[in-house]
């Protein structure tokens, strides 16, 4: 005989779900949530038990459910045990950010303003935690208050930080100022570490209303400014997988050098076919390699890339840690790999004069730079030269007869592709697509492995070339997928939102200047503005401005197209062995090409794409905020020696407290505080990016030319400080009227 079903068995739409997974299946949260809501108070563990008529069984199970939604930031339990959702509470749940001044912000998971958390709210937070907040009230600044009603989860397990003692206590200063706490390390948790020294600490303790966080030290880096140690800090500090776990060099023990036989069958064979890579002087990993032949209609273009999916398997630990990583990273003198150097030095590098296993996308491009058509396969191919950008600048643009003739086999192939290049380039200007200028720098390091010099990363032709090439073997990717309606990760650029457009039309109307395109401007509206700055004195202000009203790209399932790169549909395809999205999408084109269907499409361990996108994209983020902190380390350990010295440079940033200051071919930036701007009150005006004298009128802006002296370098802060040694020449003055402050 069937048990008759409870009420709540009969109002819960998840009731199947439920007994499919559970024995004994419970309210699922959904029901909880909803029941909860229309209850309209809070309900104690024991009320709702007896409401819902559960057994003491079903009543144990639905109290660890309890707790997990308000573990999970769904519900929260008041003073009294009663448990109501969190919007019915007026409660908001979200992302701490600290601040190195003390106190920190909530990014809530909705979306919206940034609540403001004071210092003594802070107390029990560490940035990175998510928290539930009340809001509390608006502070005399005009910002959201929020009072901490809970802590949802700590992020922080482990910190980086130096090692002191005070009064016999043992303490770590965090590196990141953005954790305001200093860690307690009781005298038998401190490893053997000294005074000063750069060491890992594990918390063991959280902070608290009435505690700081107490910790252990795991690892002693050493010394403060030990070689190579803004590396290691950057690691750390950003959580960067850096150690292979068992599982994956177990998986990799038996892998060699050379492609197994077995591995080239059913592949198309391409070994004859003269293809080349072009790269950087000290590339190790070679993703790409090109070829191309002219056609009577235009030109065949080959991109064959390193078939990282024949070697890393949905599942596997290996393939896990290519995920938790997502890219490689690249560190001045030094990369932590997103593979196995094994894999992406050499069974997937394509080397010269070896077999690799490729995936091919073969373009068709007509005269006028456009794609009439494009196929993808499986191939075994053969690298006949690694090229550098200089080599082949040396052969296509400046027409070196030594280069050439040192390579004269290639010759005809790559005449061809440097014929292609100079179309797809045209087609570029062509489409809108928006180039900034901006200037690369490369640390060069001495004997020592200190920095000797910072130079500027010259960008050739031959750079360009292979730009165009990999945009459109990512282009012709992401209409393959498109077209055969494939789930997969676009590269997305969404346009500018209308409240950076207002802010810029605003700027560019105060500078004689107009962005067409209405409200919603496309690519070439961007173009036609940069393109008729040449010869504007403040040329670099305006770029500037119009980079920032730019959203950054992403990762997505959604495609919305790219607006920088100007096309519809956009996915990185080209470069699987250092990022993972990259991976993704030859799995998802070997699918196709093998006669799966999109709903039979498995990545693996990862089910919601979307989530794999965010993660990719937070993971990118990760890896630019610690390489820019190691870099912002070793630039400040160069100037440490020139503190007292003079230079000419150009403000490149302007804030409420002051200006930062890149110096002229050295690449250095730093701060002239607005203390040190005397004999005035100045005022910032965020939308005109300038700081404007209240009594004189001066102004400070983007993009003047002003010669500072170095007075104070501090390492652990990263922060170098100027002050102003010159005018800038011809700086543009507002007159006002005695007395009175301009708004």
């Amino acid at each position: 005989m069937t048990p008759k079903k409870k009420t709540w068995q009969k109002k819960d739409p998840y009731a199947a779900r439920e007994a499919r997974l559970y024995e004994r299946p419970i309210p699922s949260r959904e029901y909880l949530m909803a029941y909860l809501g229309e209850r309209g108070k809070p309900a104690t563990w024991e009320r709702l038990c007896e409401e819902l008529e559960l057994d003491e069984q079903r009543g144990d199970a639905v109290q660890r459910r309890l707790d997990a939604m308000v573990r999970d930031g769904q519900l929260v339990r008041n003073r009294r045990r009663g448990y109501g959702p969190v919007d019915k509470l007026d409660l908001v749940r979200g992302r701490v950010m600290g601040h190195p001044d003390g106190y920190g912000f909530l990014a809530p998971d909705e979306g919206g303003d940034h609540l403001y958390l004071s210092p003594r709210q802070m107390r029990e937070l560490m940035h990175g935690d998510r928290a539930l907040v009340r809001v509390a009230g608006v502070d005399r600044r005009g910002r959201r208050e929020a009072s901490l009603v809970q802590v949802l989860e700590h992020n922080t397990e482990q910190l980086v930080g130096r090692f002191f003692t005070e009064s016999g206590i043992g303490v770590v200063v965090p590196d990141n100022a953005r954790f305001g706490h200093d860690i307690l390390v009781p005298t038998e948790h401190r490893a053997n570490a000294k005074e000063g020294e750069i060491v890992v600490v594990e918390l063991v303790e959280q902070p608290s209303k009435r505690a700081r966080p107490v910790g252990k030290v795991v690892e002693v880096l050493g010394a403060h400014m030990a070689p190579g140690m803004e590396i290691d800090i950057a690691i750390r500090s950003h959580g960067i997988p850096f150690e292979w776990p068992e599982a994956v060099l177990a998986e990799i023990e038996g892998l060699g050098m050379k492609v197994p036989k077995s591995a080239k069958q059913g592949r198309v064979d391409i070994r004859h076919v003269p293809l080349v890579t072009i790269d950087g002087p000290d590339a190790k990993d070679f993703d790409d390699a090109v070829f191309c032949e002219s056609k009577p209609r235009g030109w065949r273009l080959l991109v064959a890339i390193a078939d990282v999916s024949a070697y890393v398997k949905p599942g596997t630990a290996l393939d896990q840690e290519a995920y938790a990583r997502a890219n490689s990273v690249y560190f001045p003198g030094r990369v932590v790999p997103m593979l196995p150097e094994v894999l992406s030095n050499g069974l997937c590098s394509l080397n010269p004069h070896v077999d690799r296993l490729c995936m091919v996308c073969e373009i068709y491009v007509d005269k006028a730079g456009r794609i009439t058509r494009s196929r993808f396969f499986e191939g075994v191919m053969r690298s006949h030269a690694r090229l550098t950008y200089d080599d082949a600048a040396a052969m296509l643009v400046e027409r070196s007869k030594r280069v050439r003739k040192k390579h004269e086999q290639l010759l005809p192939h790559l005449e061809d592709l440097f014929a292609l290049y100079q179309v797809l380039r045209k087609a570029r200007e062509t489409r809108g697509a928006i180039d900034f200028d901006s200037t690369e720098t490369q640390i060069v390091f001495g004997a020592d492995k200190k920095i000797e010099r910072i130079d500027p990363r010259e960008r050739n032709d031959a750079h360009r070339l292979i730009e165009e090439c990999m945009v459109a073997a990512n282009v012709a990717a992401a209409r393959y997928l498109t077209r055969n309606r494939m789930p997969t990760l676009y590269r997305i650029h969404e346009p500018p939102s209308a409240d950076k457009l207002a802010e810029l039309r605003e700027f560019l109307a105060e500078v004689g200047l107009r962005l067409k395109g209405g409200s919603e401007p496309k690519p070439r509206h961007y173009g036609m503005l940069l393109a008729g700055l040449a010869g504007r004195a403040d040329r670099h202000l305006i770029q500037t401005v119009l980079l920032r009203s730019l959203a950054q790209a992403v990762y997505s399932p959604d495609n919305v197209g790219h607006f920088g790169l100007a096309h519809d549909a956009y996915a990185h395809f080209t470069s699987p062995i250092r990022r993972y999205p990259d991976l993704l999408v030859h799995r998802a084109i070997r699918h196709l090409l093998r006669k799966g269907k999109p709903d039979d499409f498995s990545t693996g361990f990862q089910t919601d794409m979307g989530a794999v996108g965010e993660h990719c994209s937070a993971t990118e983020r990760r890896a630019d905020d610690a390489t820019r902190d190691a870099i912002d380390w070793l630039k400040c350990e160069y100037m440490l020696e020139k503190v007292g010295e003079e230079f000419d440079g150009v403000i490149v940033a302007v804030t409420s407290f002051g200006i930062f200051v890149e110096l002229d071919e050295i690449y250095v930036q730093g701060l002239v505080h607005v203390t040190a701007l005397r004999n005035d009150y100045y005022h910032f005006e965020p939308v005109h990016h300038r700081l404007l004298g209240e009594r004189t009128g001066t102004i400070y802006r983007l993009g003047d030319p002003l010669r500072v002296k170095v007075v104070r370098v501090d390492l652990d802060e990263r922060k170098i400080d100027f002050e102003l040694v010159q005018e800038p020449a011809g700086r543009k003055r507002v007159r006002t009227p005695r007395g009175k402050r301009r708004r």
